[in-house]
Order: structure tokens, then C-alpha cells, then sequence
């Protein structure tokens, strides 16, 4: 058994172990006379958090401030869908959400199906490999998600989910920079269910999903969900004959609950597995051939990859307990104790060709352990947490990266480029946040963090010849250009405080100053063989190595007001923000074709991690839904029309590259569109026990550049989605039909991309890496049509 299974088992006997001490009072009293509940983010505070007001007025209750609270009185840049709205809406995973949240990024990353890249108010991490911290943060029922692989969550029996924009860490287990994303599963009911949804549609999309659970007696119940997911490809690899954007998904959940929040002690265990067997997602190139001029395929979302070994092969889980418990009447104790492990082997065909140039057999690997304690406190004056993190964190990668045109070129064939980067993470981390209320109206909010990242690196780079020998071949190491060991500590306090003034129940006005910081590390890709002789001695030392490899922590300065208010009777309800960030020592990571021998063609490639010196980020946000009509076709009816809208000016103030230039004047900020807007008109038509709801979304985001330097072949010039949805529920619910329309104008649109190819100042192009030419694309889903059935049995 691994030290890390060890270390799980000790966390969650511990954190049950502590809550057991902390709970036999609770457990001895009789549930009738027990004290009022401390404000915790308890089971029955978060089964209140599915209900909404049927106008569409906002009544949701959220608890991303660890107390449950109407989303309209919780002064936080946060949108949230509860599991019913996004069930209306065909949403399939978390990528869904960006069309309707402002300023915000998220997509499946380049040539995977389940890694996220994630950005919020352009600040994000797009490069998955270990090293580097993740700039927007995943929460799955509190468990935050280290790494970025089989983080595009399908949702599937789930409660709701919670988008955060801006610094969190005084409130949550690990300080993410950006904001944080808390995805929240469905609670077991206190009676027998079984809930059944099945789907089919476009390109043979066939999903099923059986969620069951049972009381057992009065404090225990257990359920489980299975999913099945899969559509066959949108596209074909025309070269293996195989589907290209299919998918091919077995998922399952497993939860046990003992206790009632209401008896003052709940406990609950969970288990997930998703495995991922799609096929390698391959891009589109863009370009003709450099070398056998073969034209760019007509269908985008076709290619002519060539690499299979490995198959793509993605599999995730992992064990979580958490236990709470009442103290008295004003404090609560939780302990959240959770594990994860995760594998990926992912074959990347940059040159989307049948050649071997630029082709990445790779493969990730990651494990976690966590333990969080957090000390609840709730009264009419003070409310707040206090609470403890710890994570151990091991992420390791190895690939390789196949140049054999190149290595026939320059009498190597079979060239091969080997890098492994393998990055231990130990942090600490203590936090607070409370709220006094000086009156009913006027509240002031203080919270801080402080931070302990220990950063371990080991990096290997070599130069080889044959095949991966990770997946079956031997190849022959010809020279290690790094074998680089270091460790570095990073230190940090960062405070928030928020100034609320709640002018009536249903206006509220705030005015925040947060802080967020993400530690630094060492490139994992990066090689000691271009490391600078910066004393001139005519050697590089170990110290200069380490100086080259090493990129510093980032961190922001971020300030906010914001007004939430229902008007006209509630039949007007919006949420209205602006923000200021002062972003500085901006970790900016790439990779660019070396010459390791100075011949004039690039034979490896190597990362090169910057530090921009400073950006600034400001915009606005607007969330807003309007009442046109009520109750006119009898009560409960309804005509809504949502509006969402993000306003974003980013730019760097200074930009030194990895030469000492300052070229802030030649980058944008990734990833980041200056606009995002949607619309959305719905009516819920009620029926007897029966109700029709119909909608239809447009969304819209500007220019989008996928990366700090401006690609016009690679670029997103601004587009617009149109999708509608129709569901009939009937029996009280307990039955429904729906039909989703998606993307019904079939755009195609670029989410992201590999580029290894510059223009030259005679408007020709040159490959910087391989010879056939690496610049390919990666394209949103096409149209969809898909039927929903769901069916619910107590």
C-alpha cells in the first residue's frame, strides 16, 4: 500500500476521530432540544440551497461565505446555477457555464476531453503540466482539485454550482488567485429514490444516468449514482480511421451520510471513478504542409494525426469525509479529510500529420492528500470561520517529443527529445474571516490568510533516439542536458475586507479590497542547457541553473464595489459590480524550439517561464433578470428575460521576455475576450400538476487571443452561440421531456491551439519546431440536437 493511501487512511480517521470527540454531546442530547444551529454550510442549510423562486426573482441560496445566504445578500461576485436550472438548460460540464458568466473562461484544454484550463477576469493557468498552480481553483464538495486533469467535471446529480470571481483564500482551503469554481453534489433525501435520465441526439450521443439512495433507520443513508456518457466523434481521423471530439465516459458516485445537521452532527463519506477512454481529441491545421505542401482539410474538426501510442486513457477518483459538528449553539466544528489520485496517457500529434514531427507520447500522473479544519462561529453580531489547510500534493509528467524528420535532417534519425518533470507540493495555511454587523444595516467583513508553499522539483531532459520508452519502446540516450533537483519556499499574508451596507432587505451595496498570491516553482520543462553564464566565469553553476529555472510567485491587488438589489415588486433583480486589479510578477510560461549545437536547426524544444512584471485588469459585471409577465396564464406562470454582461480591460504595463526586453506594447492577456454578454427569454407555462418552460440563449465574446503574443492564424475573432431549450415536466415533476438545441447556427470557433510557426518579414512562414509545421486549431462543439428523458420513482 503507497506511503500516500497510508497517509489518506490517517487524515480520514483523524478528522473522524476529532469529530467523534467533538460530537458525543450532540449525539447524547435528544433532537427536540438541541440549540439553533450554528450558520454552517450544513446538509439541510444546502438542500435550502436548490430552491428558487419560480419568477425567476433570485431567491437562491448560496454558501460561498460558509453560511447559507440569499445569492442577492451575499456581497461576493458569484453566480450560481442550481442542478434543476441546469437540467433545463442541457448543460453536459462545467465548461457550459461560461457561456451565461461574465468574464470568465473555460474549456477543455487543447488535445484533451478532460483537462480544464480555466480563466476568470484574465487571470488563469492554460499550460497543464505539474509545476505550475493552478490560477482559478475547482472545488468538488470542498475538496479542492490540485491539478487541472480530469477537472472538466460532467454534471451529473448534482445541487448546484458556484462561480467566485475574484481572490479567494480567506474562506476556502487553498488561496486561488483568479476565483474558484465549487461544484457541489446532490444531498441524499431522507426517503428511498430512484432518479433515471437518459439522453440521445446529435452524432449518436447516448448518456444514462441511474442516481438511487435509501435511509437505513433514522441517521444513516446511502446512494450512488452511474453515468454513462458518450457521442461519437464530430469529426474523423482520416489517417487511423478512428473518430476524432468523441467520447466515451463511465463515471460513478458512491456517498454515505450518518447524522442530521438539525440533530447537531452529520457525517459524510464520498467516493467518485470517472474513467475517460475517448479517443486522442487532434487539431486542425491551418496551414499547407511545409514540406509535402498538402493543403489544410476542409473539415475543421477532422485531422490527419498519425500518433496512437498511448491511446488516450484518463481515469479519476477519490475518497472524502467530512464531519461536522455542533458545540453550542454559536460554534460548529468541520473537518473535510479527502484523497485523490489521477492518470492520464494523452498522445499529442502537434502537426496534426502522419509524420513523427512533433509528436508527444505523455503522460501525467498525480496524487493528493488534504485535511482542512475550519471552527464556525454564528450569533446576531459576529459571524465567521476560522479554519486550517494542509495538502500534500506529488504531479509528475513524462514525454517525449518525436522530431524524426528533424533527425534525419541532421543525421539523427529517430530523434527524440525526453522531458519529465516531477513537483512535490507541501503547503500550509492558516485563515479567518468574520463579519460584524454594527447594525442591521452596516456589516464590515475582515478576513486573512497566511501561506506555506514548499515547492520540490526534479527535471529531466534528455536527448534520445527510437521511441517513447514509456509506452513500449527502448530508445537509446544519446546525452542529459538536465538533471536539475531544487526547492524552493514560498511565504505570504493576504488580507480582504469588505464594507457591506444592506439599505433594505433587498438592496446591498459593498466595497471590497482582496489580496490573492500563487506561489512560484521551476520550470518543468525547462532545460539547463540554456541557462545563462550570468557571472561570466565560463561556467554555469548549479546557482545559475537554479536562478534560470526558478519563475517567482504572482500576486493581486484587487478592489471592488458592487450593488445587488430586487426592484419594482421583485419583478427586476440584477447583480452590478466593477473591479480594479493590480496584478504583478505575472507567471507567463511557453515553450520554443533551441538549437542545442548551434547548427541552425532547432532540435528540442525547451519551456522559458517569465515573470511579467505587471498587468492591470478593470472591468464591469452585470447579472440581471427581468419579470416581463406574471401569472399570466394562470399562477406561476411567467416571462423572464436573464442578461449577463462582463466588461474587461486588460493589458500588461510592463513585460520583460526572456531577452530583457520590456515588450508589453506586443502582448495581450490570454484567453481573456474584452466582452462576454448573453440573453436569455424563458416562460414557464404551468399545466394542472404539469409545467412547459421554454428558452433560448444568445451569447456572445469578443476578440479572444489564445496566447500573451497575438496570432492572427490562431486568434478568435468575436462570435455569438444561439441555443434553446424546451422541457415538459408533468406528474408533479416526476416525469419530464426535453428537447436542447445547441450552437443552432453551427459556428465554428477556436478555443485554443498549438503554435510553432512565425511569419517573416517577407510575409512568408518558417517552422520554429519540426519541418512540416506546428500550427493547428481546436474547435467548440458543433450543433447539437439532443432528447432528455427523466424519470423519478420515491
Amino acid at each position: 500500500m503507497s506511503r500516500r493511501l497510508n497517509c489518506a487512511r490517517t487524515l480520514l480517521s483523524s478528522g473522524a476521530a476529532l469529530f467523534a470527540l467533538a460530537a458525543a454531546p450532540a449525539f447524547a442530547q435528544d433532537a427536540g432540544t438541541t440549540g439553533a444551529p450554528a450558520q454552517a454550510d450544513t446538509a439541510d442549510q444546502d438542500n435550502a440551497a436548490q430552491a428558487a423562486d419560480a419568477s425567476g426573482a433570485g431567491d437562491i441560496v448560496v454558501t460561498a461565505r460558509r453560511r447559507s445566504e440569499r445569492l442577492l445578500n451575499t456581497p461576493v461576485a458569484i453566480t450560481a446555477f442550481t442542478g434543476a436550472a441546469l437540467e433545463k438548460q442541457g448543460a453536459s460540464d462545467i465548461t457550459d457555464l461560461a457561456e451565461t458568466t461574465p468574464n470568465v473562461t473555460f474549456e477543455a484544454s487543447r488535445g484533451t476531453n478532460s483537462t480544464l484550463t480555466a480563466f476568470i477576469r484574465g487571470v488563469g493557468q492554460q499550460d497543464p503540466v505539474p509545476g505550475f498552480e493552478a490560477g482559478v481553483g475547482v472545488y468538488l464538495d470542498d475538496v479542492y482539485l490540485n491539478r487541472p486533469q480530469a477537472a472538466v467535471l460532467d454534471i451529473y446529480d448534482v445541487q448546484r454550482i458556484e462561480v467566485l470571481r475574484g481572490p479567494q483564500g480567506t474562506l476556502y482551503g487553498r488561496n486561488t488567485i483568479g476565483g474558484a469554481i465549487k461544484y457541489v453534489t446532490a444531498r441524499l433525501p431522507d426517503h428511498p429514490e430512484v432518479k433515471v435520465k437518459a439522453t440521445y441526439g446529435s452524432y449518436n450521443e447516448a448518456d444514462g444516468v441511474i442516481t438511487a439512495s435509501t435511509p437505513l433507520g433514522d441517521m444513516f443513508r446511502v446512494g450512488a449514482s452511474v453515468a454513462r456518457l458518450s457521442h461519437d466523434g464530430f469529426g474523423k481521423n482520416i489517417n487511423l480511421g478512428i473518430d476524432n471530439y468523441n467520447k466515451d465516459i463511465w463515471a460513478a458516485r458512491g456517498t454515505i451520510e450518518m447524522g442530521h445537521a438539525d440533530s447537531g452532527t452529520f457525517i459524510r463519506i464520498n467516493g467518485d471513478y470517472t474513467h475517460d477512454k475517448s479517443n486522442a481529441r487532434n487539431g486542425h491545421r491551418i496551414f499547407a504542409d511545409f514540406v509535402t505542401g498538402e493543403p489544410p482539410l476542409k473539415n475543421v474538426f477532422n485531422t490527419e494525426a498519425g500518433l496512437d501510442n498511448p491511446k488516450e486513457d484518463v481515469w479519476a477518483g477519490g475518497l472524502a469525509m467530512t464531519a461536522q459538528a455542533e458545540l453550542s449553539d454559536h460554534v460548529t466544528l468541520k473537518s473535510i479529510s479527502a484523497w485523490r489520485k489521477d492518470r492520464s496517457y494523452t498522445p499529442i500529434d502537434f502537426d496534426s500529420g502522419p509524420t513523427a514531427d512533433v509528436d508527444v507520447p505523455a503522460v501525467y500522473r498525480n496524487e493528493q492528500v488534504s485535511q482542512e479544519f475550519q471552527l464556525l462561529y454564528s450569533s446576531s453580531k459576529l459571524n465567521g470561520i476560522f479554519g486550517y489547510y494542509y495538502l500534500d500534493a506529488d504531479a509528475s509528467t513524462a514525454f517525449d517529443v518525436l522530431l524524426f524528420p528533424t533527425g534525419e535532417l541532421i543525421g539523427l534519425p529517430g530523434l527524440n527529445a525526453y522531458t519529465a518533470g516531477d513537483v512535490r507540493t507541501n503547503t500550509s495555511s492558516f485563515y479567518g474571516d468574520f463579519t460584524y454587523n454594527f447594525t442591521d444595516r452596516l456589516s464590515l467583513e475582515v478576513g486573512g490568510r497566511y501561506t506555506w508553499d514548499q515547492r520540490k522539483s526534479h527535471i529531466v531532459k534528455q536527448t534520445k533516439l527510437g521511441g517513447s520508452a514509456e509506452f513500449g519502446g527502448n530508445p537509446i540516450v544519446l546525452a542529459t542536458a538536465t538533471d536539475f533537483r531544487g526547492k524552493a519556499l514560498f511565504r505570504r499574508f493576504t488580507p480582504r475586507v469588505s464594507l457591506n451596507f444592506q439599505a433594505t432587505p433587498d438592496n446591498l451595496f459593498y466595497a471590497s479590497y482582496s489580496q490573492g498570491f500563487k506561489g512560484g516553482g521551476f520550470d518543468p520543462r525547462g532545460s539547463a542547457a540554456a541557462a545563462p553564464d550570468a557571472n561570466h566565469d565560463g561556467a554555469v553553476s548549479y546557482q545559475e541553473v537554479y536562478d534560470f529555472l526558478l519563475f517567482r510567485p504572482e500576486s493581486v491587488n484587487s478592489y471592488e464595489i458592487g450593488w445587488k438589489a430586487a426592484l419594482f415588486d421583485r419583478r427586476l433583480t440584477f447583480a452590478l459590480d466593477g473591479f480594479y486589479a493590480d496584478y504583478k510578477d505575472v507567471q507567463i510560461p511557453g515553450s520554443i524550439g533551441y538549437d542545442t549545437n548551434g547548427d541552425g536547426v532547432n532540435d528540442t524544444f525547451i519551456g522559458i517561464t517569465t515573470n511579467a512584471a505587471k498587468a492591470t485588469m478593470k472591468g464591469i459585471e452585470f447579472e440581471g433578470n427581468a419579470v416581463l409577465a406574471r401569472d399570466f396564464a394562470g399562477p406561476g406562470s411567467s416571462i423572464n428575460l436573464s442578461a449577463t454582461a462582463g466588461y474587461l480591460d486588460g493589458k500588461y504595463d510592463k513585460y520583460i521576455d526572456a531577452f530583457g526586453n520590456d515588450v508589453h506594447n506586443q502582448r495581450s492577456i490570454q484567453n481573456t475576450p474584452k466582452w462576454t454578454a448573453s440573453g436569455t427569454l424563458g416562460a414557464v407555462l404551468p399545466m394542472g400538476s404539469n409545467e412547459l418552460d421554454v428558452s433560448t440563449t444568445v451569447s456572445y465574446r469578443s476578440l479572444t487571443h489564445q496566447f500573451e503574443t497575438p496570432i492572427p492564424w490562431l486568434d478568435q475573432p468575436a462570435y455569438a452561440l444561439w441555443d434553446a431549450n424546451l422541457t415538459y415536466s408533468f406528474d408533479n415533476d416526476r416525469y419530464s421531456v426535453g428537447v436542447h438545441a445547441k450552437n443552432i447556427l453551427n459556428k465554428h470557433y477556436i478555443t485554443s491551439g498549438y503554435n510553432y510557426v512565425t511569419q517573416n518579414a517577407d510575409g512568408s512562414y518558417s517552422s520554429t519546431l519540426g519541418l512540416h509545421g506546428v500550427a493547428d486549431a481546436f474547435y467548440g462543439n458543433p450543433r447539437q440536437v439532443l432528447l432528455t428523458l427523466t424519470a423519478k420513482f420515491f
